[in-house]
């Protein structure tokens, strides 16, 4: 079955061209385009797309808010497990986390090769999470500043089981599902089901928002990145 991806940028060019790269893929399917987060919240309602690939930086409403409000009406309806693949140039910090806050669960630069925005949707239909290297190292960063101004340890942490632990912070250094299960020699069904119990012991919505309690708790530590 294909993945249904919907294209949402305020500039014809690069919808055309994140087009050309995704359908020349087997197994991902564009079905639709809009030029503003208005739009793409209309569009995700009729077309119902695994992916939503969203422009921060668009007249209107912008891709923060519509960010909020696709995953809003996906927490709403969990039958319809649309994610949501940011794509920035990060001209402004600010809009990254805003969008990290706002439930994205992928971040990828612009100018990234055709791969990796494949790879980028394939991980985010899958119900994981992506951050490129550029955005976990600002990720890092202010999750390393959060925890200088409050070093106390959130009460959570205290529910997981040792491996459970060692699966945040292997996760928080980037490893995938796969990744983590050969560097801990168990299977990758075994490590998907520690991931979840993680996430659900610790309230966080996908690995991007574990990512950052992994530093903000000192469960990981800057230079840890894989």
């Amino acid at each position: 079955m294909s993945v249904r991806v919907l294209l949402v940028d305020d500039h014809d060019l690069v919808r055309t061209g994140f087009r050309t790269i995704l359908e020349s893929e087997p197994g991902i399917d564009v079905v639709g385009e809009a030029r503003d987060g208005a739009e793409a919240i209309t569009q995700v309602a009729a077309l119902r797309p695994d992916v939503v690939c969203m422009d921060v930086q668009m007249p209107g409403m912008d891709g923060l808010e519509a960010t909020r409000r696709i995953v809003a009406g996906r927490d709403a309806r969990p039958e319809h497990s649309v994610g949501v693949l940011v794509l920035t140039t990060f001209d402004r910090d600010d809009y990254l986390f805003a969008a990290l806050d706002a439930g994205a669960s992928g971040f990828l630069l612009k100018n990234a090769s055709p791969e990796k925005l494949v790879e980028a949707v394939l991980v985010v239909a899958q119900g994981d999470a992506l951050l490129a290297p550029d955005v976990t190292r600002r990720v890092i960063e202010r999750a390393t500043v959060a925890r200088e101004g409050s070093p106390s340890v959130d009460e959570r942490l205290a529910d997981l089981t040792e491996r459970e632990t060692e699966v945040l912070r292997l996760l928080a250094r980037g490893f995938s599902n796969a990744e983590i299960a050969r560097e801990l020699w168990l299977g990758e069904a075994t490590i998907k089901t520690h991931v979840s119990k993680v996430l659900l012991k610790l309230g966080l919505r996908d690995r991007v928002h574990a990512v950052v309690f992994a530093y903000e708790n000192g469960v990981a530590v800057p230079g840890d990145v894989a």
